[in-house]
């Protein structure tokens, strides 16, 4: 005997109800019959799936296994199945899946949720891209349904294959600095004062870095180092002040760091929503923005130290 996806329906079942009989109740099958299916099951998969006893019915590691891709795969195909009824019966207009794409941005964990909270009935996958270049690629071949990207704000962004790009919001670029730093008590420093750090940006292709030489030189200044690296290895080793780091300034509240605003703001980050142009038939866009601004807002409740800078403002 195969697994199949009716194999993987009964395991989650009984997984969810904890019992066999509660189980075999929900299914509408007789408990002996449930029983021989496990049974089955568990000699095509050369081992016990669950443990039966007085305290009830508990996947053992290799029913946990076989639960954590059941958990993928049959919502994947409950929506593939869904869609090609809507296909064969001519309703493309309305989908039950969305591929969601992530450039450079801290808000894209944020922002799935809101989207899963606000876009009922839809199931969301999500794939970051390196550049937004490379997401708008993935848009135009239909690879993805939507996405969301962090640039500079000096950056145009590609709308090759009719994808448009909607601009969400601007944040000044901050200076991640260890609490031991001479300056981490000061609300805003200028940019020459930190001439002579190490610094560490967000790895990623587009003018950024051209931008944030052009403004050091403004300052007086080339600067004598700057490495690209993930955001929690930033952290690490600004937290033991080995370098400052230039940062999205939200969901920064870490031990051992703090971000301080640069004087004049010198650089931002921009937030862009994009899609193809026919993305109204297919799925609400409005509430995409206002699942994307509503990220945003919760990201500043989330931060106090930007909190407390655009109050200020």
């Amino acid at each position: 005997m195969e697994i199949d996806l009716r194999h993987l329906r009964l395991v989650t079942v009984v997984a969810e109800h904890g019992s066999v009989t509660r189980a075999a109740a929900a299914l509408g099958m007789a408990q002996p019959a449930l029983t021989a299916q496990l049974n089955r099951i568990d000699d095509a998969l050369g081992g016990s799936v669950f443990v039966r006893d007085r305290r009830g019915t508990r996947p053992t590691p290799l029913g946990d296994l076989v639960l954590r891709h059941a958990r993928v795969l049959l919502p994947a195909m409950d929506a593939f199945g869904e869609d090609v009824r809507r296909h064969v019966s001519g309703r493309t207009d309305v989908v039950t899946a969305l591929r969601v794409g992530t450039v450079a941005t801290v808000l894209g964990g944020i922002f799935l949720n809101r989207l899963r909270a606000d876009l009922t009935g839809i199931a969301l996958t999500s794939f970051t891209a390196w550049s937004a270049q490379e997401a708008t690629r993935r848009l135009a071949a239909g690879d993805l349904d939507l996405a969301l990207v962090g640039a500079c704000e000096n950056e145009v962004l590609p709308t090759d294959g009719d994808v448009v790009w909607t601009r969400l919001f601007t944040d000044p670029v901050f200076v991640l600095l260890s609490d031991a730093h001479r300056l981490a008590d000061d609300e805003v420093v200028p940019l020459g004062e930190l001439a002579e750090e190490y610094w560490l940006s967000a790895p990623g292709e587009g003018c950024f870095e051209r931008c944030f030489v052009a403004a050091c030189v403004r300052s007086g200044f080339t600067p004598r180092e700057v490495s690209e690296t993930e955001r929690a290895s930033a952290i690490e080793q600004v937290r033991d002040n080995h370098a400052v780091a230039l940062v999205q300034p939200l969901l920064l509240d870490q031990p051992g760091v703090t971000p301080v605003a640069l004087e004049g703001e010198p650089l931002a980050w921009t937030q862009y929503v994009g899609w193809r142009r026919d993305a109204e038939k297919r799925f609400d866009v409005e509430a995409v923005r206002a699942a994307a601004h509503e990220a945003h807002r919760q990201a500043v409740r989330r931060t106090p130290a930007y909190e407390r800078h655009l109050a200020q403002r």
